[in-house]
């Protein structure tokens, strides 16, 4: 099998002597056919570093680094509900959203933030207009404060960019006018400010007029009918806004683009849906 090592260790005289030689030998000599439990032994190895990596790497993003943010941000008088392994504060997020579920404003309440966001609304009071939340591991800094929030806005020095942590919403959003920042902020900025021009606002207000004077008839149609008559505002504004939209920006109408409307929705639901939920990277 190994030309030269039976001559080689032939003089030994031993045939422990001379098997442990052709061992040793066919290492160096012949490296492309290593014996079978030297090859599992170094892949075993190989394995277990990898893994032992992976488990320091997962202690480090779950337990060392959240502790390490709260220590640092409660030291600047910055609180929050405090983080929970592994899901953060996703677990009463849900519970909460839960809660109020099937709660409906009256006619004259406005105040629709504990429906809406009912954890900011329950932690405000209790952590002050800035705490720190944990989205799985990802810290998550809620800002009520007027004064803060006008500095944040007004920066100029990119102190504070954007940036959506879930994947998701930020594939349905791309990386347009919403997500980008500094020189690709600027150029998109560039590319769609003409198009909001004022006096090109008010060549399209005939059109919006036409859009909301279609849906007033829709709605006076069903009344002709007789009885009482119930029209969900939500869904129908949400058709007028498409219906603008279309007639605009693309010459068209709701109706003859309603399947790529009704597509886009469907993003849309899937994409936040996953809001709440833990963002694991390998599973995105």
């Amino acid at each position: 099998t190994f030309p030269g090592l039976i001559k080689l260790t032939s003089s030994t005289g031993s045939r422990g002597i001379q098997y442990r030689t052709l061992i040793f030998f066919s290492l160096f000599l012949n490296p492309e056919r290593p014996p079978v439990r030297s090859t599992m032994g170094l892949v075993w190895m190989v394995v277990a570093a990898l893994l032992a990596s992976w488990v320091f790497n997962a202690l480090v993003y779950l337990v060392w680094r959240p502790r390490a943010i709260t220590r640092q941000l409660r030291a600047q008088g910055v609180g929050g509900p405090g983080y929970r392994f592994f899901a953060g504060n996703l677990a009463e997020i849900k519970r909460l959203r839960a809660d109020t579920a099937g709660a409906a404003l009256d006619v004259g309440n406005h105040d629709f933030v504990p429906m809406v966001q009912p954890h900011f609304h329950k932690w405000i009071p209790i952590h002050g207009r800035t705490f720190l939340y944990w989205c799985g591991a990802r810290p998550s800094l809620c800002v009520a404060d007027v004064n803060t929030v006008k500095q944040v806005l007004s920066d100029r020095s990119g102190l504070y960019p954007k940036n959506i942590g879930n994947p998701h919403i930020a594939r349905l959003l791309g990386k347009g006018l919403v997500l980008t920042d500094g020189d690709d902020w600027k150029r998109h900025r560039k590319v769609v400010h003409p198009a909001f021009n004022m006096d090109k606002l008010k060549m399209m207000t005939v059109t919006m007029s036409d859009c909301a004077g279609s849906m007033m008839s829709e709605w006076k149609a069903k009344m002709d009918k007789g009885g009482s008559v119930e029209i969900d505002l939500s869904h129908q504004f949400e058709e007028l806004t498409a219906d603008v939209i279309s007639h605009t920006a693309f010459g068209s109408s709701y109706e003859q683009g309603k399947k790529v409307f009704l597509a886009q929705r469907e993003l849309q639901f899937l994409a936040f849906s996953t809001v709440f939920n833990v963002q694991i990277p390998a599973f995105r």
